[in-house]
């Protein structure tokens, strides 16, 4: 299946989740409780954003300042972004997933999985054509009048 399609099954069957689990909560809870859950997870999940946000940069800024390369701090800024918006997202299953991206020691996980079986393995698929294409001629011309 290509990526294009899991998005877009992604995108219809996501919300349908929802609304069921949202219906479902709220029949066991009531509805104001559930509105109050729901509207606690986005604010709690924006303090979260900020607060990682700002944690992952002073590691990104401190790394740069001892000249090592920040890769966890790479990858984790945009993780912390998709958490932020995952969890400001109506929804419990979004909200699950959201606490994934901001928890530290999740994320970190989640980063370390990125890193290693994506970006890793990339950069050796990059070297390994690099080191093949390294049939060049090499020489010097001189244009003759």
């Amino acid at each position: 299946m290509k990526v294009f399609q899991i998005v877009f099954l992604l995108v219809l069957i996501v919300p349908f989740a929802e609304i069921y689990l949202l219906l479902e909560v709220g029949s066991i809870i009531g509805a104001l409780p559930t509105i109050f859950l729901v509207v606690f997870t986005a604010v709690l999940g924006a303090w979260l954003l900020r607060q990682q946000g700002f944690s992952t940069f002073q590691k990104f800024q401190a790394s740069l300042a001892q000249g090592e390369i920040p890769a966890y701090e790479m990858i984790e800024g945009p993780i912390i972004l998709l958490g932020g918006a995952l969890l400001l997202t109506p929804g419990f299953i979004t909200d699950l997933l959201g606490f994934v991206c901001l928890i530290p020691a999740l994320r970190k996980k989640v980063a370390q999985f990125v890193l290693e079986n994506y970006l890793v393995r990339a950069a050796g698929n990059f070297q390994q054509a690099k080191t093949t294409e390294n049939n060049v001629l090499e020489g010097e011309f001189r244009k003759e009048d």
